[in-house]
């Protein structure tokens, strides 16, 4: 099929309808059956094969995948370890032992930004640990669930795509790698890597903006709203908000009274989590330095070993200490693995939609109509918009990255010959390319209702998906018009790259401070503390 303007309808229905209904799953049933008729022609007959082939073809092609799979089921491993650690009183026991210094909703939320750069190594772990980790003791502070869906959201992947051990480096790489052995570049796809790192304005400032806001308590649009909201009622769910029948468990898992609230039953297991991952990471990659044998991994074999193994630890010592029964134990696993089924129905459903735009050749439409005529000062931030607009589109990052690294860094490269310009020893341009690809990708994941990483770090949280992305994309054009504005654009022109970092860094603080408002730990504050902010 030849990409034209028609392959864009179905994700920006989908996306349309999830922003106007706050319900996904039927908005990317839409979308999908939109993409299906539209691949068989959009024939009047076409109609009604095509909303049969919504599930029976494109849902089903997309479970049959294999690391598609192996999501599905450490997603649910994991969801049944939260509910048998929740029942043996693991969770309980961190929540007290956090809640002695994260006492205010101020330190509740640096606490879970703080854990969401510890677990770095890969988003849909960090996401999935720290959102069930810190949701019992966020809501006891009475921090909102939107904000804790963005905490968890805002330090998954930006942190993940620019750490040198984790998950995507091997992808970014072979990318990168690939790219440049097209071009006259005397360099390898690892040391363009490292050196556009330099340019990766986006995700740098939204972990910055994410720790200015919890450490300042300034939130701004519908967070602002829905941090009051929180603070004043309690309430820390919008009302209304779907959440799959999430909180239906939550009579099912909570403890008895006279089990112990032990932090070490959450903790070990958790640890168990991490540490087999990262073996397991290590155990399926190849190379010689670390860095290549994690990047070479298989991330979603090791997710699901590691989400086993602490199971069986969680077992272990909940049987060990006399905690639960075992009719107990599966009661709590099953009730965990409940809370995570929307989830993996959204998850298919995304799936399946990215599928169909790669058929339609969503992104190399927009690739095709958005890179004509570039100027090479402009053509980093010209690829940062292109790639966040692919990865809105189409709701994946890798995707993204996948589409545009390879038209990126030869465009960059024939642009400085042009220019005269080129050298083989590297240039600030092809770095800052392959930076705002990565960059773009992640912002556009960050702000779509269809991603991947937008739907687990939702679940995670227990937050409506719909809310979280609404709170969400204010802050994530914040950090972008600042990355793109101060960082990208300057850099372009010969601006060296520390120094639009330091001043990127100061404008966002700086616009935070007059945007922002102060939202008091206390709601029984008198405002003259937010008079006096």
């Amino acid at each position: 099929m030849t990409a034209t303007w028609l392959s864009i309808l179905p994700p920006l229905l989908a996306i349309a309808l999830a922003l106007l209904t706050r319900q996904v799953i039927p908005a990317l049933l839409a979308g999908i059956w939109l993409g299906a008729w539209l691949l068989e022609g959009a024939t009047f007959t076409g109609l009604g094969t095509s909303l049969l082939d919504t599930v029976g073809v494109y849902i089903v092609d997309a479970l049959a995948d294999r690391d598609h799979v192996m999501i599905v089921v450490a997603t649910m491993m994991i969801g049944g370890l939260v509910g048998v650690i929740r029942r043996n009183g693991g969770t309980d026991g961190i929540v007290k032992l956090v809640t002695r210094w994260a006492a205010t909703p101020r330190r509740g939320q640096l606490a879970t930004g703080g854990l969401g750069l510890a677990i770095f190594f890969d988003d849909y772990a960090n996401s999935l640990v720290v959102g069930n980790t810190m949701r019992p003791i966020t809501d006891r502070l009475r921090i909102s669930r939107e904000k804790l869906a963005y905490l968890v959201d805002s330090t998954a992947a930006p942190v993940a795509a620019c750490g040198l051990f984790t998950t995507w480096i091997g992808y970014q790489v072979g990318l990168v790698d690939d790219a440049v052995g097209k071009i006259g570049l005397e360099q390898s796809g690892f040391a363009v890597f490292v050196s556009s790192l330099r340019y990766a304005f986006y995700p740098v400032l939204a972990v910055v903006l994410v720790f200015a806001i919890a450490g300042t308590r300034r939130d701004f649009g519908p967070m602002a709203r829905a941090e009051q909201r929180a603070r004043q009622s309690g309430t820390v769910l919008r009302p209304g908000s779907n959440l799959g029948g999430g909180t239906d468990t939550e009579a099912e898992l909570r403890p008895e009274e006279r089990t112990p609230r032990r932090f070490l039953n959450a903790l070990v297991p958790i640890l168990a989590l991490v540490v087999t991952t990262f073996v397991g990471l290590l155990a399926t990659g190849s190379g010689s330095t670390v860095l290549e044998i994690m990047g070479a991994g298989d991330p979603f074999a090791a997710l699901v070993w590691g989400s086993f193994v602490a199971l069986l630890v969680a077992a272990v010592l909940s049987f060990g200490q006399r905690l639960l029964s075992l009719g107990q134990f599966v009661d709590a696993w099953f009730a965990g693995i409940k809370s995570v089924l929307y989830v993996v129905i959204i998850l298919s459903a995304a799936w399946a939609l990215s599928s169909l735009t790669e058929k339609l050749k969503t992104a190399e439409f927009l690739a095709g109509a958005l890179s004509e005529a570039l100027p090479a000062p402009l053509l980093p931030v010209i690829l940062f918009v292109l790639a966040a607009a692919v990865a809105f589109a189409t709701g994946t990052s890798w995707g993204t990255m996948g589409i545009l690294t390879p038209l990126a860094v030869p465009l960059a490269w024939s642009l400085l010959q042009a220019q005269g310009a080129e050298t083989a020893g590297g240039h600030p341009i092809i770095y800052a390319s392959v930076a705002t690809v990565l960059a773009g990708a992640v912002w556009g994941d960050h702000c779509s209702p269809i991603s991947d990483t937008t739907v687990i770090s939702s679940l995670a949280s227990q937050c409506d998906v719909v809310d979280h992305v609404r709170t969400q994309i204010p802050y994530a054009l914040y950090a972008g018009a600042v990355a793109v504005v101060i960082g990208l654009l300057p850099i372009g022109f010969g601006f060296p790259w520390w120094a639009s970092f330091l001043v990127s860094i100061a404008v966002l603080l700086l616009g935070l401070r007059l945007l922002g408002r102060r939202v008091p730990d206390d709601a029984r504050h008198s405002e003259t503390e937010e008079a006096g902010a």
